[in-house]
């Protein structure tokens, strides 16, 4: 008897666990015939409590293991950190004239004010030059002065502009090492940020990496560039600004709300990447993008540069601490 008291009382306590267990999934379920029936009533209070704590717990995991940053800062590199513009219409044409390139006899050309049009139109090198050949010429180029004729399959005109892109990359890092300087103000606000734990700080950039490594490194140096929390480049992604991918993916790897990271860019093409992503864009325009309607566009403040009008954490992220969609840089911003 004592035995068989022992086994019921064991078998009561695994059927006890195996219904606890499937309770979220089983609706109802049969008593075994040795207890009786009312011992295993579904409680609809045991499920309930079940399942809110596990909530809750889930919850708290992730609002405390998830991210360690309160907001985070996060610069395009060309035209922000450096104003590069320039140095890729000169590496351009440099690379163009090198493959001598020629559509109707006439060399190909990127002048200051197409160009322009280019970088607030279309994100990525090779993007602007399939924009050219397909959009604006309605024609790809020969080769070699006239002796190699123009692509004729899609693969042919992959290959003429991945090789043409390999080769202004490195004639861009040459005029890299000459002309790189920082944008007023920028090394500052990032030295700011860095040393604030509670902030992430990152770069974004649609250029290839063999690219933006160069400029990072020459402008901020190895150290700086070790510290920043996330560094995202157009080879990293499958789609270029103006899509909102490149800045998605920052706030899923730094595991942050977007509404709380502010995007610091120079170009149409930016603002629209930063605020499909739901994130806050301040603008340091350049003389090329001076002219565009960035506020008529979503921007939440723009400048001419960082340093001249004294840009500082506290004149970014103070009022959104009380509010994350306050206004920012207010009495300091265009």
């Amino acid at each position: 008897q004592i035995f068989n008291a022992t086994m019921m009382l064991q078998s009561s306590i695994v059927y006890i666990l195996a219904i606890a267990l499937l309770s979220p999934h089983v609706s109802s379920f049969t008593a075994p015939s040795f207890l009786p029936k009312s011992s295993f009533a579904p409680s609809s209070s045991l499920h309930q409590t079940t399942t809110v704590t596990t909530r809750n717990t889930i919850t708290t995991r992730l609002s405390s293991t998830t991210c360690p940053y309160d907001y985070a800062l996060i610069f395009d590199c060309d035209g922000v950190i450096i104003e590069t513009e320039e140095l890729h219409r000169l590496a351009y044409n440099a690379a163009f004239d090198a493959a001598g390139l020629e559509i109707n006899g006439e060399p190909v050309q990127w002048s200051v004010e197409y160009y322009d049009v280019l970088q607030n139109t279309v994100g990525g090198g090779k993007n602007k030059m399939f924009f050219h050949f397909r959009n604006t010429t309605g024609a790809f180029p020969t080769s070699q002065k006239g002796s190699v004729p123009a692509p004729t399959t899609a693969e042919e005109e992959q290959d003429l502009i991945d090789a043409l892109q390999e080769n202004k990359t490195n004639l861009y890092k040459d005029l890299i090492k000459e002309k790189a300087v920082p944008r007023p103000g920028v090394i500052e606000l990032m030295d700011e940020a860095i040393a604030d734990p509670k902030i992430a700080v990152g770069v974004c950039s649609a250029s290839t990496k063999a690219a933006v490594t160069k400029v990072l490194d020459v402008t901020l140096g190895e150290e700086r560039r070790n510290k920043l929390n996330v560094c995202i480049l157009g080879d990293d992604v499958a789609k270029l600004k103006p899509d909102p991918l490149i800045y998605v993916t920052a706030a899923e790897r730094l595991g942050i709300d977007p509404k709380r990271c502010v995007v610091v860019e120079d170009s149409l093409v930016g603002l629209k990447a930063a605020k499909g992503a739901g994130m806050k864009c301040l603008i340091t325009y350049t003389s090329s993008t001076a002219g565009e309607d960035f506020y008529g566009f979503g921007a939440d403040a723009k400048v001419p540069e960082l340093g001249s009008r004294l840009v500082t954490l506290d004149k970014i992220f103070e009022p959104m601490k009380e509010n994350v969609d306050a206004e920012i840089l207010v009495g300091v911003k265009d």
